[in-house]
């Protein structure tokens, strides 16, 4: 009893350690951004460091909330999940309360909490992340077999949809059925199941595109901005004409002309064209490169928790990337004339208040992640006798087996799963699943 107590003590001395590559690539992308919003929006205002002041104190609040997301257990956030379900519709109703929602530009997408205004669309994304990996944990066998868990998750995404649309915000709708679409996908949801569900999607979209006539001027703006470039062509011909004149190594930093007045929305929504001049095409390329990476490894810490058996720190670590990629792609994309003009900025790079708030959330939950991930793995090194500095790249048999070396590879076992207090009794079947076929986790490959 001593000795198993005096192990237990040891697994609970032990920590993990937040992903070095995740971190760096956090770090760097938002050292940059703290450059070009400074560069981009010097001559918008009669004070040249307002926006970058501003930037700098939502960064600082940003940061903090990332700190309390990278100090609490994923396992509590878990457990409130029908709160932030709830949370979400409570903020996308709130903005059209009077007195409380404010209207910019015709839409209703903020509220005024006094010191700034606040779109709640983007906490909505971290919330509804976090509630579809808690539903794809609790029904992820349900989800591959049945039609109804599938499309209850659908049928939410929608109600969701149908209150941004009425603000209106046609991009962060498109984004959130993507973000669906996708972590269903990587659930294992059953494909052709799926694959009706996506087309009506598809088709729905394109008719709301299609039908509301500012949208369908940035559809033919988009395809030819040369043609009423004082008009409906306006911003992307601008943007255009920033990022030519970048060329390989830019004008400079500091350089640019077409943040001077000339491009619209330069410190936000087309801040990365403002970039191009300045840092050339091998500037992009760098920052392509640090999504790349930035994407990349989150995507691989979800498939290390998927196979040490943690779904829901997986789920939200394939959701935020989703999120950042999708979002980052079509910033990049609008701004360099291959996407219709969006209102989506540039995910740790862009001014903005909302976006940088819930960003700094989004990657302290990934930074979470792949803290609970290290520590897992450090105490099944333990438990399977390795010791606390055991190598990640060798994967040990239970007890009376005979040890296996598998590169990149953790043991797939039950036991790699930490204690947690909802878990179903040993020998028992998780809720709703024990009639259900064994599934198959997704894959990307092998990992190295």
């Amino acid at each position: 009893m001593n000795d198993l107590s005096r192990q237990a003590t040891r697994l609970e001395a032990i920590g993990g350690h937040f992903d070095k590559w995740l971190l760096g690539a956090i770090i760097a992308l938002t050292g940059l951004g703290v450059v070009m919003v400074a560069s981009s929006s010097i001559a918008l205002m009669s004070s040249p460091f307002y926006y970058l002041n501003r930037h700098l104190i939502f960064l600082a609040v940003g940061i903090v909330l990332a700190g309390l997301a990278m100090r609490t257990e994923l396992k509590t956030i878990e457990q409130y999940n029908q709160l932030l379900l709830l949370g979400c519709f409570a903020l996308l109703i709130v903005v059209f309360i009077p007195g409380l929602g404010s209207s910019v530009n015709g839409a209703r997408r903020w509220i005024n909490l006094g010191v700034s205004k606040f779109q709640t669309v983007e906490a909505v994304k971290v919330l509804y992340i976090v509630w579809l990996s808690s539903y794809l944990v609790r029904f992820r066998d349900e989800v591959n077999a049945t039609w109804p868990a599938m499309l209850k998750p659908l049928g939410v995404a929608g109600a969701l949809v149908v209150l941004m649309l009425l603000q209106p915000d046609f991009g962060s709708s498109t984004l959130l059925l993507a973000i669906t679409a996708g972590m269903l996908v990587l659930g294992g949801v059953n494909m052709p199941r799926m694959s009706m569900p996506i087309i009506f999607g598809m088709i729905g979209m394109t008719a709301l595109a299609i039908f509301e006539p500012y949208r369908m001027r940035r559809i033919t703006s988009f395809l030819d901005p040369w043609a009423d470039q004082q008009g409906d062509g306006y911003q992307l011909s601008n943007a255009l004409m920033a990022v030519g004149r970048g060329e390989w190594t830019g004008v400079g930093l500091g350089n640019s002309v077409q943040k001077l007045y000339y491009l619209p929305e330069a410190h936000t929504d087309f801040i990365f064209s403002v970039t191009a001049e300045e840092l050339g095409f091998i500037g992009t390329c760098l920052i392509v490169a640090l999504y790349a990476l930035l994407v990349g490894r989150t995507m691989w810490l979800g498939m290390r928790c998927v196979e040490m058996k943690r779904h829901f720190s997986g789920y939200i670590a394939f959701g935020i990337g989703l999120w950042i990629s999708m979002q980052s792609f079509v910033s990049i994309g609008v701004n360099l004339g291959i996407l219709p003009t969006k209102g989506l900025t540039l995910p740790l790079i862009s001014s903005g208040g909302s976006s940088v708030l819930m960003t700094c959330v989004a990657m302290g939950l990934l930074l979470r992640v792949s803290y609970e991930l290290d520590r897992a793995e450090r105490r099944h090194a333990v438990r399977m006798g390795g010791g606390d500095d055991a190598s990640e790249d060798v994967v040990r048999a239970p007890a009376g087996g005979a040890p296996a070396a598998v590169p990149g590879r953790v043991a797939n076992v039950a036991s790699s799963q930490e204690t947690r207090p909802d878990a179903p009794a040993q020998g028992t079947a998780p809720r709703g699943t024990s009639r259900l076929q064994t599934r198959i986790e997704p894959t990307f490959g092998r990992l190295s």
